[in-house]
């Protein structure tokens, strides 16, 4: 479950709140009780660093190993394709 940033309009209290995204946003305000909460914009408290599963299936190209290092399945296929290509080619 994603926590939420609020801020109220009234008394500028701030919180989070642990909520399901199918739960309608939070409106009364603990601290002053008025109608005044309003979801604030955020950005994610993580990032997704290094080899693993987000690294090697849902990239693509050359934005695919950020984590830094050479690609080994693609050098390896690209010498492959050199290797076979002179190969052919001398045949």
């Amino acid at each position: 479950m994603p926590i939420y940033e609020y801020q109220c309009q009234e008394c500028y209290h701030q919180l989070e709140a642990l909520q399901k995204m199918s739960d309608s946003p939070l409106v009364d305000c603990p601290n002053c009780g008025k109608p005044g909460l309003k979801k604030q914009v955020s950005a994610a408290a993580f990032r997704l660093k290094g080899g693993g599963w987000y690294e090697t299936d849902f990239k693509t190209g050359k934005k695919k190993n950020l984590a830094g290092g050479e690609d080994k399945k693609t050098s390896a296929i690209d010498a492959k394709k050199s290797s076979g290509s002179a190969t052919s080619a001398s045949n």
